[in-house]
């Protein structure tokens, strides 16, 4: 089983709440989280206290809300991604500002549904969380899969996007994400997180059914300067400089199409950078978002970049 499908894919504090608002294990975790990350002590994606579903097309789509003050919502990784992976960031942001975790459907307490799977649905899910909540332009850091969730909803619905932190997600070629993922193979890599899982979704049964489908709509989406040239508002891409799933060079090219883009490289860091370093990422994350809208400027673009081809 190739190492980009047994990780997080394309996926991929408050004591208080930590003890009442879980209905699973008191130690949630996200798959394969290693002993040295700690993201919070919420459980983020299974926190009764502060969840809420709403009906998006054919599939109610669960989300919880924290704090108060403008809107950031907050789009986890997929395939085994889980809203409990963004903690850090939701823990950093939630004094000042009410942020909001969805989780996507098909992961978490989301349904799956019968539609067939899309970016377009996926866009229109996280929308459809979006009007339930605020009328307002919200911020959006997503990751991975998220943040491929997060171009399609700003080129979509401009009005409603004030600006994006995309983590992991660059330019992306049919084929590129291939293969299949097994449940019995993602059991045997953690089966902590599995079981945890299977206890938390409304369709256990159909978990396989869902993967299966999901590998599909990967190995058939293309993301490219189309797509890009649709985003308007200030984005933030990050990566890590050892990320198999957004290698650099891809996410360099999303950096040359979007118009108001700026770009960070994480050091010695993987796909989940944010895991690996957050007190860096968050050293760049916090001035993008604190910052008034109007006196953020993107990077200039340098011709040679979309030049350079790399030798065969």
């Amino acid at each position: 089983m190739q190492k980009k499908f047994l990780a997080v894919i394309a996926s991929c504090a408050f004591v208080l709440e930590c003890m009442h608002g879980s209905s699973v294990a008191e130690n949630l975790r996200y798959f394969m989280q290693p002993e040295s990350v700690t993201v919070s002590s919420v459980p983020y994606g299974d926190n009764a206290n502060a969840g809420h579903y709403v009906q998006a097309d054919d599939a109610r789509i669960y989300y919880e809300v924290y704090g108060d003050g403008k809107p950031v919502f907050v789009f986890h990784g997929g395939g085994v991604g889980f809203a409990y992976e963004m903690g850090q960031f939701i823990d950093a942001l939630r004094n000042d500002y009410k942020v909001v975790s969805v989780s996507t459907r098909g992961h978490g307490h989301s349904e799956i549904g019968k539609n067939p799977l899309s970016f377009e649905q996926k866009a229109n899910d996280m929308f459809a969380v979006m009007r339930e909540v605020t009328d307002q332009p919200a911020i959006i850091i997503g990751f991975s899969d998220g943040a491929y969730t997060a171009y399609k909803v700003a080129a979509m619905y401009p009005e409603s996007v004030e600006r994006v932190i995309a983590i992991g997600a660059g330019s992306l070629r049919k084929g590129f994400f291939h293969g299949e993922m097994p449940l019995s193979a993602l059991e045997a890599t953690d089966k902590i997180f599995i079981a945890q899982q299977k206890a938390i979704r409304p369709e256990p049964e159909r978990w396989q059914e869902f993967l299966n489908d999901y590998m599909k709509f990967w190995e058939n989406m293309e993301v490219n300067a189309e797509l890009f040239g649709q985003i308007y508002c200030p984005v933030l891409l990050i990566a890590g400089d050892e990320d198999d799933h957004a290698p650099v060079a891809t996410v360099l090219e999303a950096h040359q199409s979007i118009k108001n883009s700026r770009l960070f490289i994480v050091p010695n860091s993987w796909h989940d950078a944010f895991h690996e370093n957050f007190a860096l990422v968050w050293d760049v994350v916090k001035p993008f978002i604190y910052t008034e809208l109007g006196d953020l400027k993107p990077s200039s673009k340098v011709d040679y970049n979309n030049q350079f081809k790399f030798a065969e």
